[in-house]
């Protein structure tokens, strides 16, 4: 699998137009477990490396202060999410975001994009990155550099682990 790794070094003012209808992001306190397995499913199924992880052991990744896991409302049903890792100093990974398939192609995802970049700058870091796999969409790319991510590396590997 090709893996493209973008970031940021500074903050970007980006302008979007919300969503016409009440959309509402929300940062999940304490995310359960069926909860969280929910929004992957509904993102297009869980990775192998999710599936593989048993109740107990995603219960603990989830309790880490230093992950956030976003949910995007629209009308009310949650309609996508963006989740974070924080645990290396100085730095904020967006590591997932997407719309469910029923909200995609609604222009929405500059949207929900340019909301994670300011939810991540809001913790200060010194860089904001994210990779991009072939798996992805294929305008996942194009939107992250619009957005002001810039490729700083491309490697060929075999996903791995959870982080």
């Amino acid at each position: 699998m090709i893996t493209t790794y973008l970031e940021m070094r500074e903050h970007p003012r980006l302008q979007v137009r919300g969503p016409q209808r009440g959309g509402m992001l929300l940062r999940l306190e304490e995310p359960s477990v069926p909860f969280y397995r929910y929004l992957h499913g509904r993102m297009g199924g869980e990775s192998p490396q999710l599936s593989e992880l048993s109740d107990a052991d995603l219960s603990e990744r989830l309790a880490d202060p230093a992950l956030d896991v976003f949910v995007f409302y629209l009308g009310g049903a949650p309609a996508g999410f963006f989740e974070f890792d924080r645990r290396q100093e100085g730095e904020v990974r967006l590591v997932r975001l997407g719309l469910f398939p029923e909200f995609r192609g609604r222009h929405l995802g500059k949207w929900l994009l340019s909301f994670a970049i300011d939810a991540a700058w809001d913790y200060g870091p010194e860089r904001v990155w994210t990779s991009v796999t072939e798996r992805d969409d294929p305008r996942t790319l194009l939107l992250c550099q619009w957005a002001g991510f810039i490729p700083y590396e491309t490697a060929r590997q075999e996903p791995g682990p959870l982080d």
